[in-house]
């Protein structure tokens, strides 16, 4: 998975000033400044950024190993792209390597979004500022406190004997093949939507259910939570038009090899298909 690297992570809040071999993470959208090198994503430095932009419109994010990771305030303007420097989207650089710089990238989207989100108070619409002490935006008039946004999420590996339930969603950019997903509800326990996730989507119930591992998908702000269940009764599926364009059972050997490789859903694919689980 695109997030499991060979350098720790350091998300830990401090207050710190960029040095000039520090990277620079500046968005457009979705998309980050960065070169391509060869199918490689080389975020800049802000030695190469010099006079582009002042430092002080940069936040301290994070650091990988002894390398630090700056976040251009949206506030202080747009930074320019030019030379060998352009804006990549996320849904081009996910397939990129190296994986430390495509999970900069996108942790640092991810950020990028929640600062951009909470400019002003949800509670009484003054305009918030950064906590002194812990990565918040805290409103100076009626104290709300507000954090990053993280959504609980399913991925449900649904088997019965050698098939694996495989679906696709309906209405979305990603065409590929994936497993049941959805999100977790309020006063609701994750293994609860584990089974109401499964039975809106395709009509079937599941039982012995087993969590597999999580994966923080920060592309769309979600800590995603990996199970395996077993069908439950009858294998007639009905599936939700609204969410899915088709599902159906695969024995290993008849799995598509069309699964994204950088996902928990990815990876769990293709742990049945050789036979894993």
């Amino acid at each position: 998975m695109f997030q499991e690297l060979d350098v720790r992570y350091d998300n830990s809040f401090r207050r710190a000033r960029p040095k000039p071999e520090s990277r620079a993470l500046i968005y457009r959208g979705d998309a980050v400044l960065a070169k391509k090198e060869d199918g490689a994503l080389r975020l800049p430095t802000f030695g190469a950024l010099s006079g582009t932009v002042e430092e002080g419109a940069f936040r301290y994010a994070f650091s990988l190993d002894q390398t630090e990771f700056f976040l251009l305030d949206d506030t202080a303007g747009d930074c320019p792209a030019g030379d060998d420097l352009i804006f990549v989207p996320s849904r081009e650089y996910r397939g990129m390597g190296p994986k430390p710089a495509v999970f900069a990238a996108a942790a640092g989207e991810s950020l990028h979004r929640w600062y951009g989100t909470t400019r002003f108070c949800g509670r009484c619409g003054a305009p918030m500022r950064d906590s002194e002490t812990e990565r918040a935006r805290v409103c100076p008039d009626c104290g709300l406190t507000v954090y990053p946004k993280i959504s609980p999420a399913v991925i449900v590996a649904v088997t019965d004997g050698e098939r694996l339930l495989l679906t696709k969603y309906q209405g979305r950019a990603f065409k590929r093949f994936a497993l049941v997903a959805g999100f977790n509800e309020i006063g609701e326990s994750i293994e609860d939507t584990v089974r109401r996730e499964v039975f809106e989507e395709t009509g079937l119930r599941v039982r012995n259910l087993r969590f597999y591992k999580s994966q923080p998908w920060v592309f769309t702000d979600s800590l995603l939570m990996g199970f395996w269940c077993e069908l439950d009764g009858s294998d007639r599926i009905k599936i939700q038009e609204s969410e899915l364009s088709e599902a159906g059972w695969y024995r290993r050997e008849e799995i598509p090899a069309d699964y994204s490789e950088i996902s928990l859903t990815g990876e769990m694919i293709d742990r049945f298909r050789r036979g894993e689980e």
